[in-house]
């Protein structure tokens, strides 16, 4: 593990050399992964990295969580709440559609949760121009492969180091990283609404997907969730589609 981090804090390194960029900057959610990220870009640019914090609506322990990675990492931090914007924003939105009577309210919810990802995005890509740097993805192999992960949200970055970890391969960085434990054995979640869990709401858990991943025996019915979910977000993982030239 301890190989495995240099590498990729090396190829960090490559990866902003070649973008003729200054640096490396992070949404840190309190989570594990944006955690691990964190202490990798911070390894990897010590006095050009940044972690950004933004609040939307949500659970206030996700940003002391934040703060722990903060202070243990000791990466540079900024945080923007981003909670008026959103309520603004997607309040329009909703008043738009009522007006011509088309506002679907079973996607209200999920439309919410999309739009603070989103907003976290561009609120990151903003911060980072100002820095000259490359904003860095927290997905790792679980969520690639299931689609886990908002399409021009969380999913809209520049590089994701994580790719090829699993669950647990990230928590044994975050543990060779020093990471406080409570992140470490924190339930993932994308605090997109009280009580959810990433595991509940993919109907699997995460070490199971993981042994799929290495391709050990999973139980059918995990096994056929894992594959849906793998087909249906196919789009995800590719840039917008283009016809061939005709």
């Amino acid at each position: 593990m301890k190989q495995k981090i240099e590498q990729l804090v090396a190829w960090l390194q490559e990866q902003v050399k070649g973008a003729g960029l200054n640096g490396a900057i992070v949404g840190i959610s309190g989570g594990i992964d944006s955690a691990v990220v964190a202490y990798l870009i911070k390894k990897a640019f010590p006095n050009d990295s940044m972690g950004l914090i933004m609040p939307c609506k949500s659970n206030p322990k996700d940003q002391e969580d934040a703060m722990l990675v903060v202070e243990g990492s000791g990466i540079k931090a900024l945080t923007i709440d981003l909670t008026e914007s959103h309520q603004l924003l997607f309040s329009q939105i909703q008043d738009q559609l009522k007006g011509i009577g088309e506002l679907n309210e079973k996607s209200l919810t999920l439309g919410d949760a999309n739009l603070r990802a989103r907003l976290r995005m561009s609120t990151l890509y903003t911060v980072a121009n100002n820095y000259g740097y490359l904003v860095i993805g927290t997905d790792n192999a679980a969520e690639w492969y299931t689609g886990y992960f908002t399409k021009y949200g969380d999913g809209g970055v520049d590089l994701v180091p994580l790719v090829h970890l699993t669950k647990g391969e990230v928590r044994e960085m975050a543990e060779e990283l020093g990471v406080p434990e409570p992140i470490i054995t924190k339930s993932p979640s994308a605090g997109l609404w009280e009580g959810q869990t990433d595991e509940n709401e993919m109907g699997t858990t995460y070490d199971t997907i993981d042994r799929y991943l290495n391709g050990e025996e999973i139980p059918e019915k995990d096994r056929e969730i894992i594959e849906r979910l793998h087909r249906r977000s196919e789009h995800k993982r590719n840039l917008a589609a283009h016809p061939p030239k005709f």
